[in-house]
């Protein structure tokens, strides 16, 4: 008899081991479109801000499978039934979550492909999982799409208050050391329970969401939406906006077969079918930083600066204001630049350029985060929070920002 020796816990530094519960999701987390994700960050170009950042969607997909596990036990334990099918489906649904990130996450979402998000990416690579494992993901496909009939299933996966967000403002605080986003994940999901069909928080955990949504908003500011990563992500947007220009006027650029496709090739949602997919899932963080290395030795003025510029983190100035920027003052910085380095308008625009950033940590729209009062009734955390800034928080906050070479004297 064969003894089996594969790996079934992960070591992981925020949770401790965790457990791979089943053959299948085994078999799943092995699947080379599973482990791509090893070498997609999980915070894009921030570790040029926090040099701990280097962490991948691999390990947060893994504390999200983590998380699910103990929300799934703990409310089992209070009575609402789960089976084991169910409780399989929740577990890939929130393992594969993020499955269609593309390079340097959020920052290549819409530069690689045309207008696709990663969510519809996500669910075209769980179909093309499905078809490989027997249609045994259908179940996880419905409560992903959240058209499983019981709602909750679909919350902790994707909702204000789901494993996703529990996990990575946990792990991301960790790894950038930013303690002010450090939640305590195993409270909230130890006050859990369901109320017609609907994920509730029992009352004595509202201090616990109150300080995962004011967490939120701290690392939306000083983490994801830092001045210096959003700069940063600019310029690598228009590292492949340039790069594709270049290549639509004959220029050949070396780069990776799979970077080139999409370089060359405009997509669209439509267009993405299995032989697209495939070659999306050979993408990742190195084609991009390999192109880019190569990329600085272009004759092209503006590649080969904005390459430069990334590689050796000498990025642009960047300025936050409160009210949106003048557009004379943009015009001034354009004509600094053509006339400094003899560019077009269109060309200096590359290195000059404004646009906003917005913060919501609390949307108080459709999916409020609902508190479960000892009488049984609901209300929206907002209301039943007696913190006043909760409310402030469901109010968006926008900054604007101008980008800009920098004086070198």
């Amino acid at each position: 008899m064969a003894i089996k020796t594969k790996l079934k816990i992960f070591n992981d530094p925020i949770y401790g081991f965790i457990t791979i519960p089943s053959e299948r999701i085994f078999k799943i987390i092995a699947h080379p479109f599973f482990q791509r994700l090893r070498r997609i960050s999980q915070m894009g170009l921030s570790y040029l801000v926090y040099p701990g950042a280097h962490h991948t969607r691999f390990h947060h997909a893994l504390g999200g499978l983590h998380l699910m596990q103990k929300a799934i036990e703990i409310l089992r334990f209070k009575g609402v039934p789960i089976s084991e099918e169910e409780e399989e489906a929740l577990q890939i649904a929130i393992l594969l979550h993020d499955i269609g990130h593309g390079p340097f996450s959020h920052a290549m979402e819409h530069s690689i492909v045309e207008g696709v998000s990663h969510e519809c990416i996500s669910l075209l690579f769980m179909e093309e999982l499905n078809a490989e494992f027997n249609q045994s993901l259908t179940l996880a496909i419905e409560i992903f799409k959240g058209s499983y009939h019981r709602k909750f299933m679909n919350q902790l996966v994707s909702s204000q208050l789901d494993m996703d967000r529990l996990d990575y403002l946990k792990r991301d605080s960790f790894y950038t050391g930013v303690p002010e986003g450090n939640i305590n994940s195993e409270r909230i999901i130890t006050m859990l329970h369901v109320v017609n069909n609907h994920l509730v928080i029992e009352e004595k955990g509202i201090y616990s969401v109150e300080k995962f949504l004011v967490a939120r908003r701290l690392m939306y500011w000083q983490v994801y939406l830092h001045k210096t990563g959003v700069v940063a992500e600019q310029l690598l947007i228009r590292v492949l906006k340039r790069a594709k220009e270049l290549m639509a006027s004959g220029v050949v650029l070396p780069c990776s077969p799979a970077l080139s496709y999409f370089l060359n090739t405009k997509i669209v949602l439509e267009d993405f079918n299995s032989v697209t997919l495939k070659i999306f899932s050979k993408l990742d963080d190195y084609d991009i930083v390999s192109a880019m290395k190569l990329w600085v030795d272009q004759e092209d003025f503006v590649l080969r600066n904005l390459c430069e510029m990334i590689l050796n983190r000498d990025l642009l100035k960047v300025k936050l204001k409160k009210k949106p920027i003048d557009k004379k003052r943009i015009l001034k910085h354009v004509q600094a630049v053509q006339i400094k380095y003899e560019l077009s308008a269109e060309e200096a625009q590359y290195f000059v350029f404004s646009g906003d950033i917005t913060n919501v940590a609390y949307s108080s729209g459709t999916d409020k985060i609902q508190i479960l009062h000892r009488n049984g009734k609901t209300s929206d955390v907002a209301i039943a929070s007696d913190q006043l800034n909760l409310k402030a928080l469901s109010v968006p906050v926008i900054k604007y920002f101008i980008c800009y070479p920098k004086t070198k004297h």
